[in-house]
């Protein structure tokens, strides 16, 4: 009759086989096994915590008397190639954007204005709705009678961008400022996106 512990033993012995499957995760339980025994106590000093705050402070305060020192240079006309660090004052002045930054929808006109309805399959948040209708030019199939986003559900993933067959939505309106004080001002309808 063969042991329960035996055999209990030897289907543990993969996980300790450092050439086995399992051997890096071997290798990281011994490791932080190694560190929790070996971790170093801290002496009073370090424990106070005061020798980390006096660097952070130190840090900080370079890093500031540096950028006074070459701001006060510069608007003496010296040293014009050291820069400084340098902060936008946002909203008055706008920092630079890049050109592929997604930023708030529009909407372009397009000739046969028939909507396809892929942006609104793509959407994984689900915040664009498109309700068709038929045209009243027999030789254009359908047009969109109503086109909804709601910014507050969008996460900028740019899907109904790269999917559009058409260039009918687009987010290049460098408009950053989304911000609403309800929900309701958040939903965008065609009229609205064709304007921005």
């Amino acid at each position: 009759m063969e042991n329960p512990t035996e055999k209990r033993r030897a289907e543990l012995e993969k996980y300790f086989d450092p050439k086995g499957s399992f051997g890096l995760l071997r290798v990281s339980q011994m490791k932080r096994a190694w560190k929790q025994t070996n971790r170093r106590e801290l002496n009073f000093w370090e424990n106070t915590y005061l020798p980390m705050l006096f660097s952070g402070i130190a840090l900080t305060s370079k890093h500031f008397f540096y950028n006074v020192f070459f701001h006060i240079l510069h608007l003496f006309g010296i040293a014009k190639g050291t820069k400084g660090a340098v902060t936008y004052q946002y909203p008055e002045q706008q920092r630079p954007l890049a050109s592929r930054l997604r930023t708030r929808h529009r909407l372009t006109k397009r000739e046969d204005g028939s909507p396809c309805m892929m942006c609104e399959t793509v959407c994984p948040a689900r915040c664009i709705e498109i309700t068709a209708a038929e045209h009243p030019d027999p030789n254009i199939e359908k047009y969109p009678a109503e086109f909804v986003l709601d910014l507050g559900k969008c996460v900028y993933c740019g899907f109904c961008v790269e999917v559009c067959p058409e260039d009918a939505i687009r987010m290049d309106t460098k408009i950053l400022n989304i911000a609403e004080y309800d929900r309701e001002s958040m939903i965008y309808n065609k009229k609205r996106l064709m304007e921005s």
